[in-house]
């Protein structure tokens, strides 16, 4: 493993003047940060290690969130989400969203662990929840699909703090969330609407950041990827910002019986 990872080390790092500047991003910071050995090491580690384990439980599929930023503030241990499955191959492959950095426009992406991983986080864990074999087994069918399936429901404008309910923006947990429902009703859910129908149905409750309107001002005014125009006045103006976060995600998982509690791995 030691010698498998020097290598990647030596390749990442001669490639990393193309493939960092114009890397899309989510649940991280958007500065231009090229890669050390030290973060490749570490990177491909946590992925190694998160490959053993997922191996080990025996799933299939897991919802899989990394630490990119630092959300402590808000009560948040994680920062991004992404549908993890393993491939007829071998290999697991996340699936996630992210938005090309400083802009609000996102795509679609279907990754190895190594490069989920090796996207600069604040910190180096892991966590995942285990789907019930149900929700596996729709989910997979779904991943398993041509691409154009997976992005049905996907909306490119990109708010890092979309409003839950609303179709104007959507952020990366936002989308593997709406995803999952629609895996859960192919035959019936068509649209973020009835996706997000689905999740109230089934009793889903977002994050909620207390965000103040100086926070707010300034998200607005400097970031590209920061909208609150699609919150209700009266949630937006009381300070209360209801976004999909992978923490309560995690939560409405166990809470639903639809997944187990969340597994952490740190280095």
């Amino acid at each position: 493993m030691a010698l498998r990872i020097l290598a990647l080390v030596l390749v990442v790092c001669l490639a990393g003047a193309l493939l960092f500047p114009m890397q899309a991003h989510a649940g991280r910071s958007c500065e231009q940060v090229r890669p050390t050995p030290d973060n490749v090491v570490k990177g491909m580690q946590l992925a190694e290690r998160t490959s053993q384990a997922l191996d080990a439980s025996g799933a299939r599929v897991v919802l899989l969130a990394r630490a990119g930023q630092d959300l402590t503030r808000y009560g948040l241990q994680w920062s991004h989400l992404g549908l993890a499955y393993k491939t007829e191959a071998g290999p697991w492959r996340v699936a996630h969203k992210l938005n090309q950095c400083g802009t609000a426009v996102a795509g679609v992406y279907r990754q190895g662990l190594g490069e989920f991983f090796l996207d600069d986080p604040w910190r180096y864990q892991a966590a995942w929840s285990v789907p019930t074999p149900a929700v596996q087994a729709q989910l997979l069918a779904l991943l398993e699909a041509p691409t154009d399936s997976l992005v049905r429901l996907h909306t490119p404008a990109y708010s890092i703090v979309s409003y839950a309910w609303a179709q104007k923006y959507q952020q990366s947990n936002q989308w593997a969330l709406e995803t999952l429902a629609a895996a859960m009703e192919p035959g019936t859910i068509r649209t973020r609407a009835q996706a997000q129908a689905w999740l109230q149905f089934k009793g889903y409750e977002p994050g909620v950041l207390a965000l103040g309107p100086l926070t707010r001002l300034g998200g607005r005014v400097s970031k590209a990827n920061v909208a609150f125009d699609d919150h209700p006045n009266d949630k937006r103006f009381s300070d209360r910002i209801e976004t999909i976060t992978a923490d309560s995600v995690f939560a409405w998982l166990q809470r639903s019986g639809l997944g187990a509690a969340p597994v952490t791995l740190a280095l």
